[in-house]
């Protein structure tokens, strides 16, 4: 595991956003695990700002994205299908028939999990897998639990997920309680994972996914079992490590 400090969030997309180019660049085919939130807005930019300066073609890549609420259409502006779409997809050349996100609205939801796992089985698997990270260590939509989810599955949220999400909608009523999401195994199953983080809040999880024990109850932790992961965070994300680390060094692309 490297992990990475930037001076800002503005630096940490920058960096990133290269590393996704360049494994475009030398495998233009490649399979991309791809995240949502409000992390990850500004490394896509990033990457539709390079496709505008000729700098990487999407023409040939595959993506797959981590995770969707269950009870929402594609076209609904809080679906992660539409995030994707948004912020990334209309506004590179993008095949859309090759980017997938777990159906929401799908008839059987666990069978959807099936589908999507047998999905993301069928490209090979993921070349280059982007991550988020929650207050509570949760990674794609797998909560802290008694155990690392291995495959696609039904994710009941937890109240603290919730009242996160809780900004995006008009109520906390209208929040999806449910959500498809790749399993850790999935997630682990990629060839390199890339984890960002920004902001004072991610702090203490980052903190604990880097040096505390390995435990379901903190999901990013298992990370550290990955043979290719690179952990990028601002200055205020790294705080709690320079507190008590003040002796660790971070490394730097």
């Amino acid at each position: 595991m490297k992990l990475i400090k930037s001076k800002n969030y503005q630096e940490m997309c920058a960096k990133v956003a290269r590393i996704f180019a360049a494994q475009i660049t030398l495998k233009p085919e490649s399979v991309l695990g791809l995240a949502t939130g409000s992390t990850p807005i500004g490394m896509y930019e990033e990457l539709v700002r390079k496709y505008n300066e000729d700098r990487v073609d999407f023409g040939k890549v595959r993506t797959v994205n981590l995770d969707e609420y269950i009870g929402l259409s594609g076209d609904n502006d809080q679906s992660y299908r539409y995030f994707m779409n948004h912020n990334l997809f209309d506004h590179v050349d993008i095949d859309k028939a090759k980017t997938f996100v777990p159906n929401g609205l799908a008839a059987d939801p666990e069978a959807e999990c099936v589908n999507y796992e047998n999905i993301v089985a069928s490209m090979g698997g993921v070349d280059i897998q982007l991550l988020g990270i929650g207050n509570n260590g949760h990674i794609g939509f797998n909560e802290p639990c008694d155990e690392f989810p291995e495959c696609t599955h039904v994710v009941d949220l937890t109240e603290s997920t919730i009242q996160a999400n809780a900004r995006f909608f008009a109520s906390m009523d209208d929040v999806p309680k449910q959500a498809i999401s790749m399993g850790i195994g999935t997630i682990m199953k990629a060839k390199k994972i890339i984890l960002m983080a920004n902001g004072k809040g991610k702090a203490p999880i980052i903190y604990d996914t880097v040096f505390g024990p390995v435990t379901p109850q903190v999901p990013a932790s298992i990370l550290r079992f990955h043979p290719d992961v690179m952990i990028f965070v601002d200055e205020e994300a790294y705080s709690e490590i320079a507190k008590k680390c003040p002796d660790f060094e971070p490394e730097t692309l």
